[in-house]
């Protein structure tokens, strides 16, 4: 277990607020948590006591509450002491419906142990309003009956939320119910299938009725907590990030994997908190910072840049730093290529990748039907254009993002082609009412029945093909791969499973291909790019004696949430203005995606705007460091088979 705790010296932690534990794995972790409970349930059963948890819905503690199932039922853990109280709940909303905290709790625990009913203490989102003020103060009474709790799991969102309260929460709050402001709004649509069908109330344990528990847990997972996590462990508690309150708490611990821990000052620069081992990866970190700080390229640094920044230990180890500067230029220049599959008849000795074979077989991964373009769209087009086998395969339907009106739309081109051409007008006719009827009687956030989602599935299926076609990527080498983990019909998906795997590892068979690219982007707020990548992962395992696969390199972009570093990036390829002009009009082919993304997450910005802006950006970052100043820049790292 501890092999998979980061450790750190107590000076490197010295700028931390509260006491934080990183694990190199989000299951391992998940599973300390878990007997973290499970001991406490046991010590208090065997003074015949009540156990009080405080439990949260949502993504983080999923794995949680299955490492207590797998205790329940192999261990014979028993539930009868412990009694429970949920951190927040939307209102109104019914107990039935899919974003109910109510049923997650049911769904992901409750169900699969032998808890009381009666100790089981929930919000209730179908409420009359004149009975809220009642319920939440015997909802305090409860927690005061029941002797308080003894421990209080928390997640955190972007903003630093704990349960529901948002930013300017006071620290004495208690339980009650508030209303969401709009960037929350924006950070749940993606679970009641667009904006419009988030309530606008939640109910929430108040961070005063928080910091009366015994024991506090908060946990994060994913680079997209990162920058959160650093700002609540290390600067001053501000009630614009409730969940820095925490830092007042006697006993509490903040548990991360390594991508939320990315911004503590001790992973993100070690050099300023203490020793650092210096690595290749490490010392271009700490170069790139520092040319950041002082405002200067990479070869125009100098031993007092270095020594009067902390990374006098980086001369002293590595020598000069004229030494060091013309080391990491060098690394970064040959990170930089316009031949995304190897330039054929060159010297390929300092380049990403390598020559021959020439032309290459190149599978491109697609989580959903738009990320290859978005991602890497113009790699994609370098690639189709130096003639090289490309194949892209969308890993997911993508059927969920599709509004409903759009479904309609194409239904109602469906019925006017029919007249037009004098087909089966009556079979079209009855598509096109069915459906309408169909979509009228959803209710918002209700998930779509099977012929819609079918529908649904085939608008993104067309968009993907017309974008592949305007690359010069013929149908034939376009694959959709449906895997079934997505197919539910819901936000919610189901773990990865064998049948997911061995699609995956049907489809490389079928290929062999040189070259892979996946999305390597963790941060996505749905977590299908992590889940379509760990098929991919464990398929590549499977296959590891396979010969095609001595032959093969995988290379890992990211999605429209984040980017590289520049430190990690193993391959840059850049695009002059036309085809920055040509990614954007492949990811416009995706119209069900443009103008109005139904889950766009907290970024407003269409997703070809964030594409360009990104990659722009990353190129600004390149020319300030000293190289060639080019309109954009993608970027990937390589994911190395033989290491796994």
């Amino acid at each position: 277990m501890n092999s998979n705790l980061i450790q750190a010296t107590d000076y490197a932690k010295h700028l931390e607020r509260m006491n934080v534990s990183i694990f190199s794995s989000v299951e391992v972790a998940s599973k300390l948590v878990a007997k973290e409970i499970a001991k406490i349930i046991i010590e208090k059963n065997d003074k015949k006591e009540n156990c009080v948890l405080g439990l949260p819905a949502g993504s983080t503690p999923v794995q949680i509450y299955n490492a207590l199932v797998d205790i329940h039922k192999s261990q014979k853990l028993s539930f009868k002491n412990v009694v429970v109280f949920n951190t927040d709940e939307f209102y109104p909303i019914d107990t039935n419906s899919l974003q109910s905290r109510y049923r997650y709790m049911y769904e992901y625990l409750f169900d699969h142990v032998d808890i009381r009913k009666e100790n089981i203490h929930l919000f209730d989102g179908r409420i009359s309003k004149e009975n809220i003020a009642d319920f939440c103060c015997n909802f305090e009474k409860e927690i005061e009956k029941a002797g308080g709790i003894d421990i209080q799991i928390l997640g955190v969102d972007g903003a630093g939320q704990i349960g529901a309260n948002e930013p300017g929460s006071a620290i004495n709050s208690r339980t009650r119910v508030l209303s969401l402001n709009t960037s929350t709004r924006i950070g749940k649509a993606s679970d009641f299938y667009g904006e419009e069908n988030v309530p606008l109330y939640c109910f929430t344990m108040g961070l005063g009725t928080i910091l009366s528990a015994k024991k506090i847990l908060l946990i994060a997972w994913g680079e997209a907590k990162a920058k959160i996590i650093q700002r609540l462990v290390e600067e001053k508690q501000s009630d614009l990030v409730p969940a820095s309150c925490l830092q007042s708490h006697p006993n509490v611990n903040v548990i991360i994997d390594e991508a939320a821990a990315a911004y503590l000052t001790r992973i993100r620069t070690p050099w300023l908190v203490g020793n650092c081992k210096w690595s290749d990866r490490m010392v271009k970190r700490a170069v790139f910072w520092l040319c950041e700080k002082v405002n200067k390229p990479v070869l125009k640094l100098t031993s007092y840049d270095y020594n009067n920044n902390g990374m006098n230990d980086l001369i002293t180890e590595r020598g000069t730093a004229y030494d060091i500067n013309i080391k990491v230029f060098n690394e970064l220049q040959h990170t930089i290529t316009g031949w995304p599959g190897g330039k054929p008849n060159a010297d390929d000795s300092t380049r990403p990748e390598r020559a021959k074979p020439y032309p290459k077989r190149v599978i491109i991964f697609s989580p959903h039907p738009d990320d290859d373009v978005i991602s890497m769209g113009g790699t994609l087009a370098r690639l189709s254009e130096q003639k090289h086998d490309v194949h892209v395969a969308y890993q997911t339907s993508g059927s969920i993002a599709v509004a409903d009106d759009e479904a309609v739309r194409f239904l109602d081109f469906v019925r006017d082609y029919a007249q037009i051409y004098k087909q089966d007008t009556n079979v079209a006719e009855k598509s096109y009412t069915d459906a309408v009827n169909i979509l009228k009687e959803k209710k918002p956030g209700e998930s779509d029945c099977d012929d819609v989602r079918e529908i649904k599935a085939a608008i993104r299926r067309g968009e993907a093909k017309a974008a592949c076609r305007f690359l010069n990527i013929p149908e034939s080498r376009t694959h959709f791969l449906n895997l079934p983990f997505y197919e539910t019909g819901t936000v919610k998906k189901k773990p990865i499973g064998e049948e997911d795997i061995k699609i995956i590892m049907e489809f490389l068979q079928k290929i062999k291909p040189h070259q892979i690219f996946a999305a390597g982007d963790l941060s996505d707020p749905h977590g299908t790019h992590r889940v379509c990548f760990q098929a991919i992962e464990e398929a590549l395992k499977r296959l590891k004696n396979e010969p095609w696969i001595k032959d093969c390199r995988v290379w890992l972009y990211r999605g429209a949430w984040q980017e590289w570093d520049i430190a990690e990036a193993e391959m840059a390829v850049p695009l002059s203005p036309n085809e920055v002009i040509i990614k954007r009009l492949a990811i416009y082919k995706h119209q069900s995606q443009k103008d109005r993304p139904l889950f766009p997450g907290t970024d407003l910005r269409e997703f070809w705007m964030r594409a360009e802006q990104r990659n722009e950006n990353t190129a600004k970052l390149f020319d300030k460091l000293g190289m060639a100043e080019y309109q954009a820049i993608e970027l990937f790292v390589q994911y190395k088979l033989d290491e796994q």
